[in-house]
């Protein structure tokens, strides 16, 4: 089911010679990981104002859950209750004084109770780590800081679709990586999460279906192979084919194979690659204390054994426990490559993301690896 669909949109900004959008036709389906991708420029910031109502299209329409956008004052703020949008700019958005204020201006908006208010503004931050900063100036913030702020505002008003717009711009490795795991913990609760970007990379590992703009129009739309396997239509865009599928492409030529299944991850790619004995994987369900049980699961692991963390409260306890954690980031990944090396790991993971870990594991039979697992509850 689309969520949000353009009908033929044409944008053209008042001094520009031509339209940024340009006839755009476009489905956002409900529950898909999705990803505009096109290089800089080519009109994806555009589109997102379309969504939520910031820009009104010269020609043609956009419907949010079927229904067409009302540009009026009230429409507008029952539109932005379900639709949020996190500008790849964070100045753009912030307004608060200190980083509690500004958090709080969306839920503020919506006239929501202030108890209802304050346990939005209080889990935001703690999923963003930007519980720490919450009497800091929002003038006085870093970079890095301030798009987490920017993120935890949205997140706070709890919207239907959450569109973030070069999420991960400007940010260390780290800090990149800990956003794409809130995107997906977000999506697995529920959330249509969409983002707009120029790191293939990124886009490739992360979206189920992505949509391609060049100089305002709608190149292609559907599954990311469909995309990268025409070099000559990937070149016309400004991107580029993504690591992992030029990896996957050079080993089938090398050594024979076929290139489907397309491996996405690195456990994916491994599991393709690698034949052997597997190790086992222990999952422990998370739900923010850390009990002696988890300490000495985690403290006494046996030899050759790894330790990761999987969503946002796994991550945040564990650091202030000080538990000894090998992955802190890209956790999932690489317990994961461990396993398919032979070696066991200790997976600690948020309670809510259970069922998308075993989704994620039971993925892995499509490229020949059955990795044994248990939930350790």
């Amino acid at each position: 089911m689309g969520i949000i669909e353009t009908h033929h949109i044409t944008f053209t900004y008042n001094s520009a010679k031509k339209p940024s959008l340009d006839d755009v036709c476009i489905d956002i389906k409900k529950g898909v990981k999705t990803v505009i991708l096109g290089s800089n420029g080519a009109g994806k910031s555009t589109m997102f104002y379309q969504f939520n109502g910031i820009l009104k299209p010269q020609k043609g329409e956009v419907c949010v859950m079927d229904e067409p956008i009302s540009y009026k004052r009230k429409g507008l703020k029952k539109l932005r209750s379900k639709v949020a949008i996190v500008l790849q700019n964070p100045d753009d958005q912030i307004f608060g004084q200190t980083v509690e204020a500004d958090i709080a201006y969306g839920p503020a908006n919506m006239k929501l109770p202030h108890d209802e208010i304050k346990k939005r503004v209080e889990e935001a931050m703690f999923l963003t780590g930007t519980a720490e900063l919450r009497e800091k100036n929002t003038n006085q913030l870093s970079y890095g800081q301030r798009k987490r702020v920017a993120l935890a505002g949205a997140i706070a008003m709890k919207p239907e679709v959450l569109i973030m717009d070069e999420p991960t711009a400007g940010l260390d490795p780290q800090m990149a990586l800990d956003v794409m795991e809130l995107s997906e913990q977000l999506h697995n609760n529920g959330t249509t999460v969409v983002i707009a970007t120029h790191d293939v990379d990124l886009a490739y590992a992360w979206a189920e279906e992505i949509h391609v703009i060049r100089f305002g129009k709608l190149i292609y739309s559907g599954p990311s192979e469909g995309f990268y396997g025409d070099p000559v239509l990937v070149n016309s865009t400004g991107v580029m084919q993504p690591s992992m599928f030029i990896i996957n492409r050079g080993l089938a030529e090398m050594k024979g194979l076929p290139e489907m299944p397309y491996p996405r991850t690195e456990s994916q790619l491994i599991s393709k690659i690698v034949s052997g004995n597997k190790g086992s994987l222990k999952v422990i369900p998370f739900n923010g204390t850390v009990t002696d049980d988890i300490t000495d699961m985690m403290t006494n692991k046996p030899e050759g054994c790894s330790t990761g963390v999987f969503g946002m409260v796994s991550r945040k306890s564990s650091f202030d426990a000080k538990l000894p954690i090998d992955y802190v980031f890209n956790g999932f990944e690489s317990c994961m490559a461990e396993c398919l090396k032979g070696k066991d790991a200790i997976l600690l993971c948020d309670e809510d993301c259970i069922n998308l870990i075993e989704s994620k594991i039971d993925v892995l039979k499509s490229f020949e690896s059955n990795v044994d697992y248990t939930i350790v509850r």
